[in-house]
C-alpha cells in the first residue's frame, strides 16, 4: 500500500487530539478561532486550527493584444491551500510558539532536489517567540521574514483571490534564523516597531546547509494615528470599519550575501561555487490606510545585485544563470458595503532588468460571510506583457477557516 503523507499526518493529528483531551482542559471558541487546550496546571496552552481554499481558474492568451481574439484557453480546479496550525505558549506566556504545516500538493511541491533532501516541503512555520523584556521579543526558527506587507499578510486574510505580481516576483518569503523585535509607543498614539532578522538566506526547509552567505533584514514600522483594530494593518479589507483614519507605514532593507538562488529565498538554485555568487539587495516601502470601510494598500519593491551585473558565471566564465532584479509597484483598494460585499481594484507594474515589463489590472468582488474565516472571492485580471501576447484571467475561490 502506498504511503500517503497527508493521511499519515492527519492520523497523528486525530490520535494527538484524542490523547490530549485526557491531559488538558478544552475550550471551544466561536467559529473561525480554532480549539483551545490548556494544561490542568496551566503550564502550556495550544490553539489548533485548520483552513483550506478551493480555487477555480480560467486563463487565455490575448492574440495580438486584441480582446476579441482570446486563444489557448485553459481551466483548472485546484485545492490552492490547506493548512494545519498550532499556536500557544509553553511553560509561561512569555514563551510563545507557532507551527503551521502545508497539506496540499501545491503547498508541498518543489522539494525534489538535494537542497531539500528530495523531500516534500511540508513545514511552513516552526518558530518560538520569547518576550524576554517588556518591549523586546526574540524569535527563533522558521517563519516569514519581515519583508513586504502583502507577503506578511496571511493568505487567509487577503483582500483578493491571491497576492500581486510584485509579491510573486520580489518577496523574500520565509527563512530559518532569528529575529529581534522591539515595540515602542511615542506619546498617546504613535506606535513604532523595529525588526532585525539574521537568517540562512536560502528559504524554508533547506537541509543542505548554508549555500552562500547569510541574510540580514531590517524593517521599521510606524503607526502615527494609533493602532488598527484587530491588527488590521496586516489584514486585507477594512472589515472593522475604522472610526478614525489609521495608517501603517513600513520600510524594509534586505541584504542576501552571496545569494544561492536567483530570487534570494525563492527561485532556482544556482549551480556554481559560493565564490561566484553575488549579493542581492532588496528594498520595500509599503503602507496600509483604513477608514470607515475603505482600505488602500501600496507597495514599492526594488532589487539589485551588488556591482550591478545580475548575470552569474561559473569558474570557466560560462553564464549559468541570472538574478531576478528590477522594480515593481502595487496599489490596491476596496470598500466594504453594508452587507459585507466588497468591490476591489488593483494595479501592478513590474519592471525587471532581464525580462519583459508587465502591467496588470484586476477587478475583484468578495463576500465576507464570517469575515476572512468564511468567504467567497472572485476577480478578473488583464496582464499587459511587453513584446508578447497579453494574458486574461478569471478566478473564483472559496475559503473556510476553522
Amino acid at each position: 500500500m502506498k504511503f500517503n503523507k497527508v493521511t499519515f499526518f492527519l492520523s497523528i493529528y486525530i490520535v494527538f487530539f484524542n490523547t490530549i483531551q485526557v491531559q488538558t482542559q478544552i475550550t471551544t471558541n466561536t467559529f473561525g478561532k480554532g480549539i483551545d487546550f490548556m494544561a490542568k496546571d496551566s503550564s502550556f496552552t495550544m490553539n489548533v486550527g485548520m483552513r483550506f481554499q478551493a480555487l477555480y481558474t480560467n486563463n487565455w492568451d490575448v492574440a495580438g493584444d486584441d480582446m476579441g481574439k482570446l486563444e489557448n484557453h485553459s481551466s483548472n480546479f485546484l485545492l490552492r491551500r490547506s493548512r494545519l496550525k498550532f499556536k500557544g505558549y509553553a511553560f509561561n506566556p512569555k514563551f510563545q510558539y507557532k507551527i503551521e504545516m502545508a497539506l496540499t500538493n501545491r503547498d508541498m511541491s518543489g522539494g525534489d532536489s538535494p537542497e531539500y533532501s528530495n523531500a516534500s516541503r511540508l513545514m511552513l512555520d516552526a518558530v518560538v517567540k520569547w518576550n524576554f523584556s517588556k518591549n523586546l521579543w526574540l524569535w527563533a526558527g522558521q517563519t516569514k521574514l519581515p519583508g513586504n506587507r502583502e507577503r506578511v499578510i496571511s493568505s487567509a486574510n487577503m483582500q483578493m483571490v491571491d497576492r500581486s505580481r510584485l509579491n510573486s516576483r520580489f518577496n523574500i518569503d520565509r527563512d530559518m534564523g532569528i529575529q529581534l523585535r522591539h515595540k515602542w509607543k511615542l506619546g498617546k498614539q504613535f506606535y513604532t516597531e523595529q525588526i532585525f532578522s539574521f537568517s540562512q538566506g536560502e528559504g524554508r526547509n533547506i537541509t543542505s546547509g548554508n549555500i552562500g552567505g547569510y541574510d540580514y533584514t531590517f524593517r521599521l514600522e510606524l503607526q502615527p494615528f494609533g493602532k488598527f483594530k484587530s491588527k488590521g494593518d496586516y489584514s486585507g479589507a477594512d472589515l472593522k470599519k475604522e472610526s478614525k483614519p489609521k495608517l501603517g507605514i513600513g520600510l524594509t532593507y534586505d541584504i542576501n550575501d552571496r545569494a544561492g538562488r536567483n530570487r534570494g529565498q525563492l527561485g532556482n538554485f544556482l549551480a556554481v561555487e559560493a565564490s561566484q555568487l553575488k549579493t542581492l539587495n532588496t528594498f520595500f516601502g509599503d503602507f496600509m490606510f483604513k477608514y470607515k470601510g475603505f482600505s488602500l494598500m501600496g507597495e514599492y519593491a526594488h532589487r539589485e545585485v551588488g556591482g550591478g551585473d545580475n548575470r552569474v558565471f561559473d569558474l570557466l566564465n560560462n553564464q549559468v544563470g541570472t538574478y531576478y532584479t528590477g522594480q515593481a509597484v502595487n496599489l490596491q483598494a476596496g470598500f466594504i458595503l453594508k452587507n459585507n460585499w466588497e468591490p476591489s481594484v488593483r494595479y501592478t507594474h513590474v519592471d525587471p532588468v532581464s525580462s519583459a515589463k508587465e502591467n496588470e489590472y484586476t477587478v475583484g468582488v468578495s463576500k465576507y460571510v464570517v469575515g476572512h474565516k468564511l468567504k467567497v472571492q472572485t476577480d478578473l485580471s488583464y496582464r499587459e506583457v511587453e513584446a508578447k501576447d497579453d494574458k486574461f484571467f478569471y478566478r473564483l475561490q472559496f475559503e473556510l477557516h476553522f
